[in-house]
């Protein structure tokens, strides 16, 4: 595995993967309009019971590690949070949706383990939406855009369907290159048996066998709230408080700039709290 630098050649090649048809799912469908042909937002409930209903038990499991679990179950609570978060940032994002740096077989497939663990929908539809976030950022086929606001770029736009450009624009980016990869094919086509395992079996197995005991905030605020010093015409901003909430990925500004930097920050990890670069360069 080896991080991709910024040379002229690096950057053109990585930019021609990010130029990587993207296959409909269920928010695509039924989106409603008007008689002027105007997009009218539609609520998707069960997702809504769904995102809700996770959001409750989360409460109680805090609640319940305060007063009752014991220190192993914390901490290993601690250990499967830092990496599913890494799923995301090493994995998702900086390696399978911005191609910004090589890794092998054995780092795939831990990557793609904590990634399921974090039940942000499958590799391919994550970079899928990733993908059209940056070649459309801040307009209608932005599928989490921020003009519409804090809570729809946070979490609302999970809870209703998509705005027909999303969808239309989408089919401008190529992701055959996600598709080549097995690991990502073989998670897509079995996500929610890998989550059954991953995010409920083991998590629950592992306290219970071994002691007896029975992550979100880039696509809203370091689009809204920070400073702009890279390029002042784009809204993504850097944000010191959401790169501390997600392991470095809170320089926004730079990397919607540079989106091929596998750093995500002209800053070295060692000078700011970038927890997914030092992952990325130990390996």
């Amino acid at each position: 595995m080896a991080p991709v630098g910024r040379s002229a050649e690096s950057v053109q090649h990585c930019e021609d993967n990010a130029e990587v048809v993207i296959k409909s799912d269920n928010n695509d469908n039924n989106v409603k309009t008007n008689a002027n042909n105007e997009y009218k937002t539609q609520i998707v409930w069960k997702n809504v019971l769904l995102m809700g209903s996770l959001h409750i038990g989360a409460l109680y499991g805090g609640y319940i590690m305060l007063t009752a679990a014991k220190y192993q179950t914390v901490f290993a609570w601690f250990l499967m949070y830092m990496c599913s978060g890494l799923g995301i940032t090493a994995g998702a994002h900086r390696l399978w949706s911005h191609r910004s740096y090589r890794a092998n077989f054995a780092l795939r497939t831990l990557l793609c383990i904590f990634n399921t663990m974090a039940v942000q929908n499958s590799i391919y539809e994550w970079c899928r939406d990733h993908r059209v976030h940056h070649k459309y950022s801040e307009t209608d086929a932005d599928p989490h855009n921020a003009n519409r606001g804090f809570f729809f770029a946070h979490v609302g736009w999970l809870l209703c369907r998509k705005h027909p450009d999303v969808s239309s624009k989408g089919r401008n980016v190529d992701l055959t290159d996600l598709m080549h990869d097995p690991l990502v094919r073989f998670q897509h086509q079995h996500y929610r048996l890998l989550i059954l395992i991953f995010s409920v079996v083991v998590p629950t197995l592992i306290p219970y066998l071994f002691w007896g005991e029975s992550t979100w905030l880039i696509n809203s605020a370091a689009h809204i709230w920070g400073n702009r010093p890279y390029d002042t015409t784009i809204n993504p901003r850097e944000s010191s408080f959401a790169n501390y909430q997600t392991f470095g990925e809170g320089y926004h500004n730079y990397h919607h700039t540079f989106p091929w930097d596998y750093s995500a920050s002209e800053l070295d990890w060692k000078y700011n709290w970038n927890f997914t670069t030092l992952f990325i360069d130990f390996f």
